[in-house]
């Protein structure tokens, strides 16, 4: 049987750490070594991005991530629109061996409201 995207986002999100908003926040600025990626396609991030994050597309994650967080234990928070490519991200940074990976799962206008 053929899973759908939403049904594998959903089997991410019971294995990963969801954010709402709030959590990312507090998460964020109680860190020192914190990170936040956009894993959106380049063109969207180029057209409204947070001040604060560096934008991976999801389909080079492996291949760049290592470059920004050598450090496994590094705080990473990731976004995109709504939390989808967000998760299944998350996910796979887990596989890759990083520990402290959270996806933030909110509508990215809701995001921007917050981190600016």
């Amino acid at each position: 049987m053929i899973k759908t995207a939403n049904e594998l986002i959903a089997e991410a999100q019971t294995r990963i750490s969801c954010l709402d908003v709030p959590s990312a926040k507090t998460l964020y600025e109680n860190s020192e070594n914190a990170v936040i990626v956009d894993v959106r396609e380049a063109e969207s991030a180029a057209n409204s991005k947070l001040e604060s994050s560096v934008n991976i597309p999801r389909g080079l994650i492996e291949m760049k991530i290592q470059k920004l967080c050598p450090d496994p234990d590094t705080l990473i928070l990731l976004h995109c629109a709504g939390g989808g490519r967000a998760s299944l991200t998350a996910l796979t940074l887990q596989k890759m061996g990083y520990t402290n990976v959270h996806a933030i799962t909110a509508k990215f206008e809701d995001i921007k409201n917050t981190f600016g």
